[in-house]
């Protein structure tokens, strides 16, 4: 059985046991702080490194952030002048194109006007040159009736072709009278036969009178003495249709006064003959 000594050395080792434990544990813990605190400040000084490298990165960051901003909106800047550039080189070419095309189809139109001005010309000409043939023919056959008409009676030009006088010395009216005599038929036969020999003619006969009388009544008359003369005419051969009658009455005499002699004379039937290819008055 154990003594009494070696129970309180047993009861005695396991308190010192605690107390050693104790203290090695108190010597850790401080060495564990000390380290904890060297290592807490060596983080700090380089946390705070890392903190100012980390702000100067994001200051870096931002400041070409702002440089890709700016050259990003500069970017797209240009791709809108390209754009428009490139609308407007699309929009020149088209107009150009367009004025191209113009110009083409107006060169050709020029050249269509000038060959019909070139061809309205050469007609022209032609037609003025077979005009002036066609007058100078007329004007040849206006000749050829005046002499040939001069013969029979007094026949003289004016600005609206001949007028043939049938007066007291050629064709006789009686006073108050409107019936032609076998020689004033002999005369009006020779008219017809010249005139038929001839074309493009028209004939107006034309009706008068002396003083002798009131207005209406010899008008009246100078109608009647020109319709005698034109039926006879038509009777002779001459168309009709290139026959008219006009009467005048006294309005026109051909000699002023009264007397017997220029009574005669203003009691009268004129035939007024134009050629209807030749432009008179002009």
């Amino acid at each position: 059985m154990p003594s009494r000594s070696s129970l309180t050395s047993l009861a005695l080792q396991p308190e010192e046991t605690s107390e050693r434990a104790r203290g090695g544990g108190r010597g850790l813990v401080v060495l564990l702080v000390i380290l904890l605190i060297g290592l807490v400040a060596g983080l700090g000084t380089f946390g705070y490194q890392i903190l100012q490298r980390m702000l100067a990165v994001e200051k870096q960051i931002a400041i070409l952030s702002g440089k890709a901003d700016e050259s990003g909106a500069v970017a797209r800047q240009a791709m809108e002048r390209a754009v428009a550039a490139e609308a407007a080189s699309r929009a020149a070419a088209e107009a150009r194109q367009l004025a191209e095309a113009q110009t083409a189809d107006a060169r050709q139109q020029a050249d269509a006007a000038r060959q019909d001005a070139t061809s309205a010309r050469d007609t022209a000409a032609r037609a003025q040159a077979q005009a002036d043939l066609v007058r100078k023919k007329a004007e040849a056959e206006v000749n050829r009736l005046e002499a040939a008409l001069g013969q029979i009676a007094e026949t003289r030009r004016t600005a609206l072709g001949l007028v043939m006088n049938l007066g007291s010395d050629h064709l006789k009216f009686e006073f108050d009278k409107a019936e032609l005599r076998p020689e004033d038929r002999e005369l009006l036969s020779r008219i017809a036969g010249i005139m038929m020999t001839s074309h493009d003619y028209t004939i107006s006969v034309n009706g008068h009178t002396d003083d002798v009388g009131s207005e209406a009544y010899n008008q009246k008359l100078s109608e009647r003495r020109a319709e005698s003369v034109r039926q006879f005419l038509v009777k002779s051969g001459l168309s009709p249709e290139i026959l008219s009658v006009e009467g005048h009455g006294k309005s026109l005499p051909l000699v002023p006064g009264t007397s017997d002699a220029a009574r005669a004379k203003n009691r009268r039937v004129e035939l007024g003959i134009v050629n209807t290819q030749i432009r008179y008055g002009r």
